[in-house]
């Protein structure tokens, strides 16, 4: 149970530390998009399926989105947030980041890729990161 308290607690740290890392324009080159639909009966809203992918050494900046993003941790691993000791995110592990919550902001530490599917419900047109400055 701590371990996943820790995990959650990544949104809490980033917070404090801001963005670790370069910050790429759109998107992160570990995120492959799998499906993206219109949500029915929400006009304005789309559902976007993706799988993640972070190797030893990547960052994933402090960020929010314009929706809701839920998943779960396929892969876990250790990861590290500026000024604190590296910690582990379980593999099954539940994310859940609620509309313009910025969260994230951490490094991948340790030697595992940490696996990462998500779904995001969000507006329709915006970017799906919006990063934290």
């Amino acid at each position: 149970m701590t371990s996943i308290r820790q995990a959650l607690s990544v949104t809490a740290l980033a917070l404090v530390t801001g963005t670790v890392g370069t910050v790429w324009a759109q998107d992160t080159p570990g995120r492959k998009e799998m499906r993206r639909v219109d949500l029915s009966g929400a006009p304005g809203m789309e559902v976007i399926l993706s799988i993640s992918e972070y190797k030893p050494g990547d960052a994933l900046p402090a960020h929010f989105h314009h929706g809701i993003e839920a998943g779960y941790v396929v892969e876990g691993g250790m990861v590290e947030v500026p000024g604190k000791p590296a910690f582990a995110i379980p593999t099954g592990a539940p994310i859940m980041n609620l509309r313009d919550a910025p969260h994230a902001g951490f490094k991948i530490a340790g030697d595992k890729t940490v696996k990462l599917f998500t779904v995001h419900i969000v507006d329709k047109g915006k970017p799906l990161y919006d990063w934290v400055k």
